[in-house]
């Protein structure tokens, strides 16, 4: 049964809750306050407690297990149907327990809940900032728009095309058809990397790394035709070869544009695959790389 997010909720609530009392006159006004608002421990019916945290950890027990064997039994189709509802059966149960532990442990009081619900409106607020602030960044995006639905971005480590834009976070569908939600949040301190940027296309790059011994002339037209021949290509837009020498080898780029920005890979690999099959006709080997000598 996991606490951890009730442990921190509570965290934060006894922290607001000091807040509240230490603005009190005085260290005796705030003591006595807190007397008011917590029973006494002596009239505190431990018994009762220790048994509804016992009857909620059962039951959260039982129903995660009964679930999961329901998931395997039962046809495949009603499997992603049932496992969902572990946490929110959880969450009832752990809410149901707090609910009964409450009035046990707690003066009620008409001063004793506006003291509780202002704690706990504080408490909610350092829970939710981060909830808020992806809200926030979700107005800005929407009115900067560093991303749209079909874009294909970069942010962080995650690249991919945008699915959804919704007012909390964006959805990326990666390359390897991975679903990555992201929150709008992540503009606040994040460089995003938009390659079409709202465009039906967006420059891919083929990387070639080659012996040096070779006629760069030829090798720069060769990939320059395996790029307008592609069937991927976008001849509307320029075709480039980027030749740099290193000290290994000579690294060749081939920038092109695919009529579809969604073909990026199909087009990468159709220039990859053309270019080692000219290679290998004009007897050009790959670069290799020179090993570190000790001394």
């Amino acid at each position: 049964m996991n606490f951890e997010p009730c442990a921190q909720l509570l965290t934060t609530f006894l922290i607001a809750t000091l807040r509240l009392l230490s603005q009190q006159d005085t260290l005796e006004e705030g003591a006595e306050q807190a007397t008011t608002i917590i029973r006494n421990l002596e009239k505190i019916p431990w018994y009762r407690i220790l048994t509804i945290v016992f009857i909620a950890w059962l039951a959260v027990l039982v129903s995660r297990w009964l679930l999961r064997w329901l998931a395997n039994r039962l046809p495949a189709r009603f499997r992603l149907h049932i496992l969902p509802l572990v946490p929110v059966i959880r969450l009832v149960v752990i809410t149901v327990a707090l609910m009964q532990l409450f009035p046990l442990v707690v003066n009620i009081t008409p001063g004793n809940v506006i003291a509780i619900l202002s704690a706990l409106g504080v408490a909610l607020g350092f829970a939710f900032k981060d909830y808020v602030s992806s809200l926030i960044a979700g107005i800005v995006a929407i009115y900067e728009r560093p991303y749209r639905t079909g874009d294909w971005v970069k942010i962080g480590n995650d690249y991919g095309e945008v699915k959804s834009v919704g007012v909390r976070a964006l959805t990326l569908i990666t390359p390897d058809d991975t679903t990555v939600t992201i929150p709008h949040s992540k503009i606040w301190d994040n460089n995003i990397a938009n390659a079409n940027d709202g465009l039906r296309e967006h420059q891919c790059v083929a990387h070639f790394y080659l012996h040096p011994a070779h006629d760069a002339e030829l090798i720069r037209r060769k990939l320059w035709d395996v790029a307008m021949t592609s069937p991927y290509t976008q001849l509307k837009r320029p075709v480039v070869v980027i030749v740099q020498e290193k000290p290994w080898g000579t690294h060749y780029q081939l920038k092109a544009y695919p009529i579809d920005g969604r073909d990026e890979f199909q087009f990468i690999t159709d220039l990859t695959v053309r270019s080692k099959s000219l290679f290998a006709t004009l007897n050009v080997q790959a670069a290799q790389a020179v090993p570190a000598v000790n001394t």
